[in-house]
């Protein structure tokens, strides 16, 4: 199975079009295709942005926590009990690497790659959702 963490972008780009790559990768998580894992940062961090930009998204904003509760019911969570900041040019996005470390996954899935320069040394790699499904494709 493949296991990784998916950074805020990708959930509100889900959320904002049904057609990319972003949405296909929430809509196989449903199918088991893929684990998720998440931390209690990770998932505040989800519904302050999914929040904040409500306007945007196709969902009726009613229905927003029902997709956060759907993304906790599927997902592994992990605590973190260490820290590595700052390890990243975007001191934001360390406690993704933290996670990903913590949870023992090898990917983040993101749409700023370049935001995670250096995580390599983790043994971690970062693939854009689109990189992802190709990944998930050809694991069939």
């Amino acid at each position: 199975m493949f296991h990784a963490v998916l950074d805020t972008n990708v959930l509100v780009a889900a959320l904002r079009s049904r057609r990319g790559a972003s949405f296909e990768l929430l809509r196989l998580l449903g199918e088991g295709r893929w684990q998720l894992h998440i931390s209690t940062a990770l998932l505040l961090e989800y519904e302050e942005i999914t929040n904040r930009e409500i306007q945007h998204l196709w969902l009726n904003p009613d229905r927003v926590q029902d997709v956060l509760d759907a993304l906790c019911a599927s997902a592994q969570e992990h605590a973190i009990s260490f820290l590595w900041r700052p390890f990243l040019n975007d001191a934001d996005d360390d406690f993704l690497l933290e996670l990903a470390v913590a949870a023992g996954t090898p990917y983040i899935v993101t749409h700023n790659v370049r935001n995670f320069a250096g995580v390599e040394r983790f043994g971690i790699q970062v693939l854009t959702p689109a990189e992802t499904l190709l990944k998930l494709q050809s694991s069939k």
